[in-house]
């Protein structure tokens, strides 16, 4: 009897093994690889755009949407909760709140990050064209992966298919848009099943001159060990100041996954043994460089546990902003407290001015 069992302990054990091989195996052959640059489809090119020159002013948006998946009832299991996924129900009241916020701050600009296209978490809603929708035909939209894989087999319930990203939207008119990638931390097999990070570059021409407007858009690295956001970082500030030499005029913004300057001193860390951010330092930018964040009021809550109407009782972060090339001057800067209805992330509003040339 016991010959029994341990021959079929040991089959079932040999179809487990055979089945994670092949898994591993199909995840490999199938695995997102893009290229170090792709260039990016820019929708309803058509439009009258609106112009812009240098000496003008403009507004730009950025909000991490959390694929309509991360709204005050939420947890996430990443994070010390255990939600995997949002219910049907969830997932399309947060879509259509974000959708309409969205509508309401009327930006020149809007830099949004995940961002889902076709995936099993949001339903196979795809969100990047609601949101475009909802902004209505004024805007020009380019959406580039940093998330594409046909089959996640994690956690449990595994996430299944998701192919998401980074989207900007833009009243100005985009010459062209690029997918630059940024460095990945992890190595096979994990790889195979994980983010492959990026930058969404927007080249906007501006009128009366030969330079441009370089829109950056970004989400870096995460659930890291703080190398990868290291090298996101370094690669990051390699690009804009490689672009602001040319002449342009260069804003970044999205989420850093990183604190800014002084923001552990508005909101300290509560428990280190859960997720904590990396951090931003003054010294990783150039002279006349510039951050332009909010710390007034939080821009990102962990998810270890639903909302808490209680302000103590969360974890909050500053982690979403932007940098600013010296030619571009700050007016203003407001993270705009949303209560983390609809995501994890409030949305951060920045207004400037781009320098007349030869200032």
């Amino acid at each position: 009897m016991a010959k029994k069992v341990l021959k079929w302990v040991g089959a079932v054990l040999g179809v487990v093994v055979l089945a994670a091989a092949g898994l591993i195996l199909w995840l490999t052959v199938t695995e997102y690889k893009p290229d170090a640059v792709e260039d990016v489809e820019v929708w309803n090119q058509g439009v009258q755009a609106d112009s812009l020159a240098p000496g003008g002013s403009l507004t730009v948006v950025t909000q991490n949407t959390g694929y309509a998946g991360l709204g005050a009832d939420s947890d996430f299991f990443m994070d010390g909760g255990r939600d995997v996924r949002p219910s049907s129900e969830q997932a399309d009241a947060n879509r259509e709140g974000l959708a309409g916020q969205l509508g309401e701050y009327g930006a020149d600009v809007y830099f949004l990050q995940e961002v889902d296209t076709d995936s099993s978490r949001s339903y196979g809603v795809d969100q990047s064209q609601r949101y475009w929708d909802r902004l209505g035909v004024s805007y020009l939209s380019a959406h580039a992966l940093n998330y594409s894989c046909d089959f996640v087999p994690f956690p449990w319930p595994p996430l299944g298919k998701v192919h998401s990203g980074l989207q900007t939207l833009s009243r100005f008119p985009v010459g062209e848009a690029q997918r630059v990638a940024l460095p990945c931390p992890f190595s096979w097999p994990v790889s195979a099943a994980n983010l492959k990070r990026c930058l969404l570059v927007s080249y906007v021409p501006l009128e009366g001159s030969d330079k441009e407007l370089v829109l950056v858009n970004l989400h870096l690295e995460a659930y890291d060990d703080g190398e990868g956001k290291a090298a996101q970082t370094k690669m990051l500030m390699d690009f804009l100041t490689a672009e602001y030499e040319k002449g342009n005029y260069v804003i970044a913004g999205g989420d850093f996954n990183q604190t800014f300057p002084g923001a552990l001193d508005a909101y300290p860390i509560q428990d280190p043994e859960l997720w904590t951010p990396g951090v931003l330092e003054n010294d990783i930018l150039p002279e006349g460089w510039q951050f332009a964040c909010d710390l007034s009021v939080p821009s990102c809550r962990l998810l270890n546990h639903p909302y808490d109407p209680d302000p103590a009782g969360n974890q909050f972060y500053v982690i979403d902003g932007f940098i600013l090339s010296p030619n571009v001057r700050l007016d203003s800067v407001e993270t705009l407290d949303r209560q983390f209805r609809y995501t994890d992330h409030n949305p951060v509003s920045v207004r400037v001015t781009l320098e007349a040339e030869g200032q």
